[in-house]
């Protein structure tokens, strides 16, 4: 059934194509137009959420840093506090 359909399907595309063509003709942004306003909208989107995903690896690099920075203080006072080498641990 589906192979008599296809052609019938192909047939219908083509035939809105050409006697439709603004329907399936591209939009202001995806044809080009630079100064559309749709087209700069869409570029300060794209801007907006690369700025939101750059801080949000801003703050995991923040993160880590900060365990680390606490790993490295806790460390170090731990250090402080043993008394005996080899003694009670």
């Amino acid at each position: 059934m589906t192979k008599r359909l296809l052609p019938l399907v192909v047939a219908s595309c083509l035939a809105v194509s050409f006697l439709a063509p603004s329907a399936v003709s591209a939009c202001e942004a995806c044809f080009g137009a630079a100064d559309a306003a749709a087209t700069k909208g869409m570029n300060n989107a794209i801007f907006f959420l690369l700025g939101v995903i750059g801080l949000v690896q801003v703050g995991f690099v923040t993160l880590f840093w900060d365990f680390h920075r606490r790993s490295r203080a806790l460390t170090e006072r731990k250090e402080k506090f043993r008394i005996v080498q080899g003694g009670l641990r």
